[in-house]
């Protein structure tokens, strides 16, 4: 039986916590798409500290992504380099 995929409402502020890592590439991907859909403009993604890797695999995707102006660090307030916030055209 196959599950139906779980709805998240798109907001600017999307937390990859609950994203299991092998999906975050694809998924930030559909969430890029969906949040242009929807005229935001500013986005902040939460990947976490860790060693890095969500934070490299979100950056690429931003990287590579037609929709995306510019990304960095998010500010201290706002997770610094545990959240990357973007911009997008």
């Amino acid at each position: 039986m196959e599950q139906e995929p779980i709805r998240i409402p798109i907001t600017d502020v999307f937390d990859l916590h609950t994203v299991q890592p092998r999906e975050v590439a694809d998924v930030v991907e559909a969430y890029l798409e969906e949040a242009d859909r929807l005229g935001l403009k500013s986005l902040r993604i939460i990947h976490g500290r860790g060693i890095g890797v969500q934070r490299q695999i979100v950056r690429a995707v931003l990287a590579r992504s037609p929709l995306v102006i510019a990304f960095d660090d998010a500010p201290p307030e706002l997770g610094g380099w545990g959240a990357t916030v973007a911009r997008l055209r």
